[in-house]
């Protein structure tokens, strides 16, 4: 056997190394190396270095929390993007509560306590554990999976593994039941926040205790933590459910219950422009406009296969003398008896339907989040019969459709998802058809996104139960992914319908089912909208794109004059004729984010011009009155998104 020597002595001490990958596996740079290993480092910025830094600070988390709260039970600890948490049996946890909790992960940081990983037999781990009801349960399922809790449950029961904090002097400070890897020591973590707690139901069932979950982030350095905090900080000032408030767009009323928001009017103006854009370009498309009901018989949905294969996201029945009604959940099943409602020819294909179809999705409550995540949906739904050889074609055509509409909405930085059905069996019962109908129509979906050079990632188990889809990942102003748009590609329902069109030899055929919705969610896409440009909309989308501000009460009517001008050209103007003096309204148009602010006193008056102020606080003065309106038509009409300035404008 060839010497064997550490990890930490093949890398040295430094600490942007935080683990290393033997022969393929992640490990503690503590590992034993052989002669011939194939080592390569992992370092503390890569995602895999990353994740483990998060692990670590979970554990630190655990271990300063029973030193405050010694009766507190041990959950699970996983890291989680940007950041981990970890799961306790306690008392509800304050703000005051975690900044104790901070400063004791800070003195375990300083005392550099090594992270030791040591196997135990299953007698010894419930002999450690033996205090621990959580951690005791993880142990009696050993050969199940660890629900990414850090337990070393390995298929089997080969071994469990705990990591030991060890101080200086080789006393044991903490000890966790742990599968690993670890940072060699806690000096290791010196990038870390605790940020929220929250309730969390043990292992996600919500049959089980309610615990306190403490959240945290953890980076490489202090300068990437920085950075996130300012992320966050940006975020929170572009929250759109604080921005709907402020801005009069959007509410969510109590009264209604959770998921089901009210537009205002100032709301619905960029909801209807949204409508307009999307209803005349599927037009342009050659989709034909239809409508369909809000409800219908049970039994539509058992044929589509939404019961039972989406029953969990579905509304209850409602009891009609005897008949199931549901609201329904997706419009597809609906489309489908359109297209059956007749026969239909090979020369009718590709066959396009569209709605704006409202449909409801029980989540639960715990998921719901503002216009992002809510219960009622308006889908911009569109479903294309095609011959299978038409396919493709019809992908590549539904997707340029989407990425000219993300990009004259403003988002151009977004790559494509191919979700697939689950091919190693633990979920396989939960998608329908055969293997070869799923190959081929994955296929399909590759190569089309493939084609377009953008970035495709997989996403194994993300496909619909009746097909595989494509979907367009957006970012937004400060780097955020939103999903958006979808493309599926569906074999399941045209069999279940029995859908047919007569070929060019008079034989009857399936066709197959490409559903689409190109902004996904009308409510979501205005929510991220909102937050992409933090409420300051393009001025084509803007609520209110001029406000007539008059230096004093008697220009008023000058103002108004101009006012009623830009309404003849399609502009959205008011006149601010509150009783607040000038500067006070020149701050609630800023505030109320209005693009043009046309301000006149009696220079102007006597000049017959106007004087404008834009968002970034620069002024262009002394322009003429139908200069003014000219500009400020050609800048609306373009549907230009960038935002107008005194120098954009021609200052």
């Amino acid at each position: 056997m060839p010497e064997a020597v550490t990890g930490l002595t093949r890398f040295g001490a430094e600490r942007n190394i935080v683990a290393m990958r033997l022969n393929g596996v992640i490990v503690d740079l503590a590992h034993p190396i052989a002669e011939n290993d194939l080592v390569e480092p992992v370092t503390a910025d890569s995602p895999e270095g990353l994740s483990i830094i998060r692990h670590s600070c979970a554990h630190v988390t655990a271990q300063a929390l029973q030193q405050v709260f010694p009766e507190a039970k041990l959950g699970i600890g996983p890291p989680i993007t940007d950041g981990f948490y970890y799961d306790f049996r306690c008392e509800p946890l304050t703000p005051d509560d975690l900044k104790t909790i901070e400063k004791g992960m800070q003195r375990i940081v300083k005392e550099r306590q090594q992270f030791i990983r040591r196997v135990a037999t299953e007698d010894e781990a419930r002999t450690q554990e033996a205090n621990e009801p959580y951690k005791l349960e993880l142990i009696s399922i050993k050969g199940s999976p660890s629900d990414d809790d850090g337990a070393s449950v390995e298929v089997g029961g080969a071994e469990l593994t705990f990591y030991d904090n060890v101080r200086r002097d080789g006393t044991v400070a903490w000890s966790d039941l742990c599968r690993g890897p670890h940072v060699p020591h806690t000096g290791y973590l010196q990038a870390f926040a605790l940020t929220k707690t929250s309730a969390a139901y043990w292992r996600g069932d919500q049959a089980n205790d309610t615990l306190q979950r403490v959240y945290g982030t953890a980076w490489a350095t202090r300068e990437d933590l920085a950075a996130y905090q300012l992320r966050l900080e940006e975020a929170a000032k572009r929250d759109h459910r604080k921005l709907g408030v402020e801005l009069d767009l959007f509410s969510f009323p109590e009264e209604l219950g959770p998921g089901l928001p009210l537009i205002h009017p100032k709301g619905g103006i960029i909801k209807r422009e949204m409508e307009d854009y999307v209803r005349q370009a599927h037009i342009d498309a050659g989709f034909q406009y239809v409508g369909t009901p809000h409800i219908s018989k049970e039994g539509l949905f058992y044929t589509s296969g939404h019961l039972p294969y989406y029953a969990e996201l579905m509304f209850p029945a409602m009891d009609d003398d005897g008949q199931n009604y549901r609201l329904k959940a997706m419009n597809c099943p609906m489309h489908n008896l359109i297209f059956s409602s007749r026969g239909r020819s090979y020369r009718e294909l590709p066959l396009r339907f569209f709605e704006f179809g409202t449909v409801y999705r029980n989540e639960k409550s715990g998921v719901l989040q503002g216009l992002t995540r809510v219960r009622m949906i308006t889908q911009d739904d569109s479903h294309s019969y095609v011959m299978a050889s038409q396919a493709a074609d019809e992908v590549r055509h539904l997707l340029s459709f989407i990425l000219k509409l993300l990009g004259d909405f403003g988002l151009n930085d977004y790559y494509l998802e191919l979700s697939t059905r689950d091919e190693d069996g633990k979920k396989k019962d939960k998608f329908i058809g055969s293997d070869a109908d799923w190959a081929n129509a994955t296929a399909v979906l590759e190569q089309v996104g493939q084609e377009t050079g953008l970035q495709l990632v997989p996403d194994p188990g993300g496909a619909a139960y009746y097909g595989p889809k494509i979907s367009v990942q957006a970012k937004d102003a400060i780097g955020r992914t939103w999903q958006m748009s979808t493309i599926q590609y569906d074999f399941n329902q045209p069999e279940r319908f029995q859908l047919e069109y007569t070929n060019p030899s008079g034989v009857k055929e399936r066709p197959v089912m490409i559903h689409s919705a190109k902004f996904g969610s009308i409510e979501r896409f205005l929510g991220v909208l909102t937050e992409h440009y933090a409420g300051a909309f393009p001025a084509w989308l803007s609520p209110v794109q001029v406000m007539g501000i008059p230096v004093a009460d008697e220009f008023r009517p000058y103002l108004a004059g101009i006012v009623a001008e830009l309404k003849q050209a399609g502009i959205r103007a008011e006149v601010d004729d509150s009783d607040d003096r000038m500067q006070k309204k020149i701050r609630t148009a800023t505030k109320q984010k209005v693009p043009f602010m046309l301000i006149a006193g009696e220079q102007d008056r006597a000049a017959g011009t106007v004087s404008f102020r834009f968002r970034d606080g620069s002024q262009l003065n002394g322009v003429p009155v139908s200069e003014a309106i000219a500009r400020i038509s050609a800048v609306v009409h373009s549907r230009d998104n960038s935002d107008p300035t005194a120098a954009s404008m021609g200052a």
